[in-house]
């Protein structure tokens, strides 16, 4: 490949990679416009119920194909699903209802730190000097920005609990992409990811029937389904396709990168749609966490 080639199919890969962070910062946006519009359980099972009538017919061949190789074990698939897909989500849209997108997207992009703090004491890998500082940059900004700046707060104990619930969706989301790395072998992305997405719904059902009872109220109108569809096909569909592309002309390290620049575009969406303020709070603890993201990136890069 000449390099003029090589410049364009680079370039590709980052608009890829740019296009699936933004529309996933999108779902950010929905977290937090639906919170009083519709809870957060059904916006979880109605998403999911989206993306796998969307996704079936792409990936449906795949999943049956490598059925055996499921149902062989299936008991990863179902511990992947749930955490992946019926929890983490979920928190998040839990967490929309008392915290702003810009703060969901922050404390978001934790989750590699989180990566590389399990994958120490499961897998007992090194942890340097550099990451730790890393490591130590990104836990002060985020309790920088769940405390308003006031880290005094921490001896009330006295968060937004929306921002504790983001926080606790990165960490099981840090639990399930180690899952990930031991997926069996054999197994295509697609067959894993319609067998996750189904699995994770058929998990979300009954508290869905339990919030519906509960509830007694319907939640689909003009103003809900736009939305739910946009995170069912935009925020789960088009952005996984975007992102496993740009994976495949970037590479993971290049691309994790990108996702990084989530907090701008949620934060610039929130702005723009939700009037969220962004003030100096948001600059600082940005500074701190990617500071920290980028330290802990540089090093396993260098480690090599």
């Amino acid at each position: 490949m000449s390099d003029r080639l090589k410049k364009q199919s680079v370039f590709t890969g980052y608009l890829f990679a740019i296009g699936a962070t933004a529309l996933w910062s999108g779902n950010f946006i929905v977290a937090r416009g639906l919170s009083d519009n519709i809870p957060p359980v059904s916006l979880a099972f109605y998403r999911w119920t989206v993306a796998v009538i969307v996704f079936t017919p792409f990936a449906i061949k795949n999943l049956l194909q490598e059925w055996p190789i499921i149902k062989k074990h299936i008991t990863y698939f179902s511990i992947t699903s749930f955490l992946g897909i019926t929890t983490f989500n979920t928190l998040i849209y839990f967490a929309g209802k008392t915290t702003t997108a810009m703060n969901l997207s922050l404390i978001s992009i934790t989750f590699p730190i989180f990566i590389i703090l399990f994958s120490r004491f499961l897998y007992e890998e090194v942890l340097t000097v550099k990451k730790g500082s890393g490591i130590t940059l990104v836990l002060v900004g985020v309790l920088f920005l769940i405390t308003k700046g006031k880290i005094s707060t921490l001896l009330n104990i006295s968060f937004t609990i929306g921002d504790v619930w983001m926080l606790t969706a990165a960490i099981i989301f840090a639990i399930y992409s180690l899952l990930l790395k031991n997926k069996p072998e054999g197994l295509s992305i697609k067959a894993l990811q319609l067998s996750t997405f189904i699995l994770g719904l058929l998990f979300l059902f009954p508290f869905f029937l339990w919030e519906q009872l509960t509830v007694h109220q319907s939640f689909l109108n003009q103003t809900t389904i736009p939305a739910i569809l946009y995170v069912g096909i935009f925020a789960s569909l088009c952005a996984f396709v975007l992102w496993n592309q740009s994976i495949i002309i970037l590479g993971p390290s290049k691309a994790g990168m990108v996702y990084y620049t989530l907090p701008l575009f949620s934060g610039f969406l929130g702005y723009l749609f939700l009037n969220e303020k962004i003030s100096m709070i948001h600059f600082y603890s940005m500074i701190l966490i990617f500071s920290g993201i980028i330290a802990t990136n540089h090093e396993s890069t260098s480690g090599r």
